[in-house]
């Protein structure tokens, strides 16, 4: 398949490009920048140069292409509602040149779009929350309903050892206050995946994926948030405190809407439906400690 990517740059799309043409296919990756140009034809991807408000370029490459992974977005939490309205109409462009064909659009979202008081969040449960990309599955569900070949593939922290997702928001904010920090006792949860096994999971949606399923990247239902934590500040030799709610706001900033909530999730529907078996790479908190802090 031709396949179109967006974020093909990424830290997850860079990790997707190399997994696409193992599996045989041709990528044409979005790009923005020289070096984002060049990172990507010595990946053996093609290029285009764009960026996700440029819908006549989006318009295009979808038509030219035999599906489309779409991993881009403006990653601004101080104008989250603007990123998601951007990532809206990108999603309808693609569904517009796409409907009413076989050819598959694969839309990121997080699993956190789900909240799911005191049970994991499954495949099965629709987007409930005010997280960011709960649009990007509005728009994915309504294009699905008219004739697209459209799944979400929703993501938890993924993590290396450069990046964890939130987790690497965390990171700075340990750093620049001199603590690592978590809310009450530290017992909610968050959901993990490496990042290569979260590229394998959009090879397979892309080619096996049915029109309007959510499929989990998930290799860990839950890791908690203390432990997290006490990696952090072993990382960065800081002291691990807690934090009350009331002071989470202060303490957190944006983060501090996040950081409190229980948001394990299971992958269960999408191992059994994909055939997808996460790997046996390094967990969440083994990337911590290991990473170059």
């Amino acid at each position: 398949m031709r396949v179109f990517l967006t974020g093909a740059t990424g830290f997850i799309g860079s990790a997707i490009v190399p997994e696409l043409i193992n599996a045989g296919h041709q990528v044409v990756g979005l790009a923005r920048t020289d070096a984002g140009t060049n990172a990507l034809i010595a990946a053996g991807a093609q290029v285009l140069r764009g960026d996700l408000e440029d819908l006549e370029t989006l318009r295009s490459a979808a038509a030219n292409s035999d599906g489309v992974i779409h991993c881009a977005f403006v990653h601004d939490f101080s104008q989250f509602e603007k990123s998601c309205a951007i990532d809206k109409r990108a999603i309808e462009t693609f569904g517009e040149v796409l409907a009413d064909s076989d050819r598959p659009l694969i839309v990121t979202s997080g699993t956190g779009v789900a909240h799911t008081p005191g049970r994991l969040t499954t495949e099965e449960d629709a987007a409930n929350s005010p997280f960011p990309r709960v649009a990007s599955e509005h728009a994915t569900t309504a294009i699905a309903a008219r004739g697209v070949r459209a799944s979400v593939v929703r993501l938890p922290q993924v993590h290396d050892t450069t990046k964890q997702g939130l987790v690497t928001y965390l990171i700075a904010l340990a750093r620049q206050k001199g603590v690592s920090a978590y809310v009450g006792d530290g017992q909610n949860r968050w959901p993990a995946v490496h990042r290569l096994d979260a590229a394998r999971l959009y090879v397979l949606a892309l080619e096996k994926g049915e029109a309007g399923v959510r499929y989990h990247a998930v290799a860990e239902e839950g890791v908690p948030l203390r432990e997290i934590a006490e990696a952090i500040g072993r990382g960065l030799k800081v002291p691990v405190v807690s934090k009350s709610a009331d002071e989470a706001t202060d303490h957190f900033g944006f983060l501090g809407f996040f950081v409190g909530h229980d948001i394990s999730a299971s992958s269960a529907l999408t191992q059994e439906r994909l055939g997808w078996i996460p790997t046996a790479l390094p967990g969440m908190i083994e990337d911590l400690n290991y990473m170059q802090y």
